[in-house]
């Protein structure tokens, strides 16, 4: 059976995707932590709509997860034919002052296992020539951001590898969109590493898009085929200005700002 797999998929932006796609008649596979919230959404979304919903329960800010997902798929005989790795947490501080292993496993979530979910099911997507991936970065992806300093880099990575991805990819015919919401109104940031004054100090007075409306523009921007979209109109003239600036200014501003806000 062909599936769409989500990852990240139990709040926020996975979960409106899952619902959107679910009108559109895409059957499921979503992956995230909460067995609880995967199991009455994947039986409401089947219920509603007359698809097929399933879950995989995966931790994928340990390292063998990405492996555990891919071979559960396969144990199902689900031929997955759009990946999205939406699955991200972030981090905010002073990067010595934060917790070392939360920076780790952060790293394992947005770059190790987006990268080994890529490389476990784009071969068979190569064969059956049949296949898009999109990968989720974010506006962070585009400026340094001190005092997020982790979260940035990791979304960087994301950014580079997925538009190397995209030409890898375009032989074979697979489709892959690296797609960049802003500050969308989700538990982002009400997490043990991003809930403090530093994060606070981030999101006050930021543009802010709900989580259907970001899902909106991801589906929009893959339905047209895009390598690349910005969620937001006005992120993406953000983007476009500060493409003109130079990064060492950007970082000097960014915590100048920041350090004055937190009246350091």
């Amino acid at each position: 059976m062909k599936v769409t797999l989500i990852t990240g998929a139990s709040g926020g932006i996975g979960e409106a995707l899952a619902y959107q796609l679910a009108e559109k008649k895409h059957n499921l596979l979503l992956v995230a932590r909460n067995e609880e919230k995967l199991k009455q959404l994947c039986a409401e979304l089947s219920l509603k709509n007359g698809i097929t919903a399933q879950y995989i329960v995966a931790d994928l800010s340990k390292p063998d997860a990405a492996k555990l997902v891919f071979e559960e798929s396969n144990n199902r005989n689900f031929s997955v034919t759009l990946l999205v790795n939406n699955a991200g947490i972030g981090s905010s501080g002073e990067f010595s002052k934060n917790n070392l292993q939360l920076e780790l496993d952060m790293l394992q979530l947005n770059n190790a296992s987006l990268v080994a979910l890529c490389h476990l099911f784009l071969p068979d997507m190569i064969k059956n020539k049949n296949g898009s991936i999109i990968n989720v970065a974010s506006l962070a992806a585009f400026f340094p951001s001190p005092y997020m300093a982790v979260y940035a880099a990791s979304k960087v990575f994301v950014r580079s590898f997925t538009e190397a991805l995209t030409q890898e990819c375009k032989p074979y015919g697979i489709k892959v969109m690296l797609f960049n919401p802003g500050f969308t109104s989700t538990n982002f940031m009400n997490t043990t590493a991003n809930d403090n004054a530093w994060g606070k100090v981030l999101t006050e007075g930021a543009y802010t898009q709900t989580s259907d409306q970001v899902a909106t523009e991801m589906i929009q921007a893959w339905e047209k085929k895009k390598s690349f979209h910005v969620s937001g109109r006005m992120n993406a003239i953000l983007i476009k200005i500060g493409g003109l600036i130079p990064n060492s200014l950007i970082a000097k501003l960014f915590a100048d700002s920041k350090r004055k806000k937190m009246k350091l």
